[in-house]
């Protein structure tokens, strides 16, 4: 697989994390970004340490993220990097779907996760046309 490709699959996963990014910070309270970080409304405890010890933690820990799944997107083994690149997908969609439910609607979850897997199908059939297939090992038997 080429570095396009490699670089193509990345969409996906890195537009879950961007939205997710996004839709907390937009959501977080005025008192939070007026530095009560107490105030900050973050489920992951992760993302959740770093906002309450400073109000840039949101933003570093986001950064440190993003740089994570590029590399491992990029550089690990083909297959186990769809496997973590679409489960990066998953937990960002998750975790944008709980914002997008309490403030907007059930209709918004559904129409942003279609959207995800339209786009998902969409760079796996890209990527697939342009990658000759390797056989899997289910594949030996036949």
């Amino acid at each position: 697989m080429g570095r396009k490709e490699k670089l193509v699959l990345l969409i996906p996963a890195l537009w879950g994390c961007v939205f997710d990014i996004a839709i907390t910070a937009i959501h977080q309270p005025a008192s939070y970004w007026n530095g009560d970080l107490s105030a900050a409304n973050e489920a992951n405890p992760i993302g959740a340490f770093f906002m309450r010890n400073h109000v840039s933690g949101f933003f570093i820990i986001s950064g440190i993220w993003i740089m994570l799944v590029c590399t491992l997107g990029y550089y690990l083994p083909r297959r186990i990097s769809r496997i973590f690149l679409l489960f990066v997908l998953m937990v960002h969609s998750v975790g944008a779907s709980t914002w997008l439910l309490n403030e907007y609607g059930f209709w918004y979850v559904i129409v942003f996760n279609l959207f995800n897997a339209v786009l998902f199908s969409a760079v796996q059939d890209k990527v697939g046309k342009h990658v000759q297939r390797i056989p899997d090992l289910a594949d030996e038997g036949e």
